[in-house]
């Protein structure tokens, strides 16, 4: 962790490097494991891209919603505000996997004749709902944490709100809530577990159906921890790495 700080740079390359290559070698060592798991190597491999994919996108429409949905909870408006908070009263008070199979039987229905969802699609969907409700709180506490008295400045600046926004709070919300954020990245990883329940082909589905097969739930779901446990840590060196690349300007 202490070469993380040192040199976050290298640090992030290194876990995007170590991300890639775990994802498309990890087939070559599981394939040497014994059975149940050599036979099976690939569809892990494959699992856990899917793993993956599900998170960088959901990852990245939820810090949109964040931060749009975290701006409407700050709005003089009332009624952006209320369907803000409505948003994330409802997300945050049911359950992820109610979310994941609300999305998939009913977003289809109100899909225009002749497009269809797929099932990767509605659980990507309901995780970038799911996870851009916890991070509105954090853009929202980040926003909030900037002092007031710099926004005054800008504006006596001659800035406009846009510009002020964009220069001189954003850059500084996110630098604080970007531990936050990165907590719900990790937490997403393993929630997107969850997309099993319609099918969605990912690391958990993978190891339920070798171990059906193979009636042997030890080394499976052994193999699955450990590789959930390789993807979070990837993720969780590549936020801290982005956390000090952030912070170098404020360390003196």
């Amino acid at each position: 962790m202490n070469w993380t700080r040192q040199h976050p740079g290298w640090a992030m390359f290194a876990a995007m490097v170590g991300l890639l290559a775990f994802l498309w070698g990890m087939a070559v060592p599981l394939a040497a494991a014994p059975a149940p798991i050599g036979p099976a190597a690939e569809q892990f491999a494959d699992g856990a891209r899917i793993t993956v994919g599900l998170t960088l996108i959901a990852g990245s429409v939820g810090v949109l919603i964040g931060v749009l949905a975290g701006l409407g909870k700050l709005s003089r408006f009332w009624p952006l505000r209320w369907l803000c908070d409505s948003y994330v009263w409802l997300i945050r008070g049911t359950p992820l996997l109610l979310q994941i199979l609300f999305v998939w039987l009913a977003f289809p229905l109100l899909m225009p004749e002749g497009v269809e969802l797929s099932d990767f699609a509605c659980a990507a969907i309901a995780l970038s709902l799911n996870v851009g409700a916890y991070n509105t709180e954090c853009v929202r506490a980040g926003i909030l944490a900037v002092p007031h008295g710099q926004v005054e400045a800008a504006r006596a600046l001659g800035l406009t709100p846009m510009q002020t926004f964009m220069d001189i709070v954003l850059p500084q919300s996110m630098r604080v809530a970007l531990p936050a954020l990165a907590n719900n990245l990790a937490s997403l990883v393993k929630d997107s577990s969850l997309a099993y329940a319609i099918s969605v082909v990912e690391l958990t589905m993978v190891g339920y159906r070798v171990q059906a097969e193979s009636y042997q739930p030890i080394p499976v779901f052994i193999t699955v921890a450990a590789i959930y446990l390789i993807l979070t840590t990837a993720f969780t060196t590549l936020t801290a790495a982005l956390e000090s690349q952030l912070d170098v300007g404020q360390k003196r």
